[in-house]
């Protein structure tokens, strides 16, 4: 008698597949408004853009895809799989508040070598708190398991995010000049970006593993490195509306020298002065441990400041006093300067 071969012992279990999408399904409708139109388990996501057509006079589109990277081994070594799903909303969110806008809807993409109903379940459910915190619907994705793509217990996460902004509104970096502001927010850590060079030094190089205490972190290693991608759009948007803001750059992968040109026009250059905030223990640790150069650590990581923001140098008290009203700390971290498009770290 031939064996018989199923889909399920070829590698894909479909039952997994559908208990996901029940464990998920309260999770995603606490972040559905009268806008969503569809329920999960549709072709598509219907979204209803009346409200966006009323409120703005010439509403534009931005969206923005990406990944958490390998941020993700630290979450899978940890046992922990809802931060991750943190991450991808707020890096998401972030990036297109860099062109003044505000997200609607959300999209992600799960990719497993082997279904996990818990650890689908865990994902989504910190992909939709960071989406109802922002009043963004998660309107639906993907889950696909793919054994023979990726290796044994791998996973990937991908999003996709929505957002509107008025036409008249758009962020672009244009108009910054000579002799403006550069204010910078400070980050929770490594947010989504240098995990394969922190892995390396920590956890190679030095042989700590995710449990490891260290006195300076004031936690473990791996409870450091899984600290959640801080989202600065609740705070830094609304004030966008209000105050002449002339560029935002969310410094991830290319840190402080790689992101903030890709806001300058190219007659100008930011000049950050190094000394004006604290570089946190993590940043320390790692450009310690693994005799990291400076130039190096500084486009590969965040070095503390998870945000830029660039104004006018008479609007900046105003604008720094509400950033220190709701909540933030905000430093001014340099200026803008006659240049060729470059940052340069004094």
């Amino acid at each position: 008698m031939k064996e018989e071969i199923t889909y399920k012992t070829a590698g894909v279990d479909i039952d997994a597949g559908n208990e996901s999408l029940r464990r998920i399904k309260n999770a995603v409708k606490k972040t559905h408004n009268k806008m969503v139109m569809t329920g999960l388990g549709t072709f598509g996501s219907l979204y209803d853009l009346s409200d966006v057509v009323r409120d703005y006079k010439e509403p534009v589109l931005v969206q923005s895809v990406d990944g958490v990277g390998t941020k993700l081994m630290i979450a899978r070594m940890m046992g922990r799989f809802d931060t991750v799903g943190v991450d991808l909303v707020n890096h998401s969110l972030n990036d297109i508040l860099c062109q003044g806008a505000r997200g609607i809807t959300f999209l992600d993409y799960i990719a497993v070598e082997k279904l996990d109903p818990w650890q689908v379940e865990q994902l989504v459910i910190g992909m939709a708190g960071a989406c109802a915190e922002n009043g963004v619907a998660l309107v639906g994705g993907e889950t696909a398991e793919l054994p023979g793509i990726y290796a044994k217990g791998e996973y990937d996460l991908a999003g996709l995010v929505t957002g509107v902004v008025e036409k008249s509104k758009v962020i672009t970096g244009a108009r910054i000049t000579q002799g403006d502001i550069i204010v910078g927010l400070k980050s929770s850590g490594l947010h989504t970006n240098g995990y394969t060079l922190a892995r390396k030094v920590l956890l190679d190089k030095m042989g700590l593993s995710v449990d490891t205490h260290r006195p300076e972190l004031g936690c473990t290693v791996g409870e450091a490195l899984l600290a959640p991608h801080r989202d600065y759009s609740k705070v830094v948007w609304p004030l966008s509306q209000t105050h002449p803001v002339k560029g935002i750059a969310h410094i991830t992968g290319g840190g402080l020298i790689d992101n903030i040109p890709r806001i300058l026009p190219g007659a100008v250059d930011a000049v950050i002065e190094r000394s004006t905030w604290e570089v946190p223990p993590l940043f320390r640790l790692i450009q310690e441990g693994g005799a990291v150069p400076d130039d190096d650590m500084s486009r590969s990581t965040n070095m503390g400041i998870g945000l830029v923001i660039v104004i006018g140098k008479d609007a900046a008290p105003s604008f720094i006093s509400a950033l220190a009203t709701a909540g933030e700390s905000p430093v001014t971290i340099g200026r803008i300067e006659k240049g060729k498009g470059a940052t340069r770290l004094v």
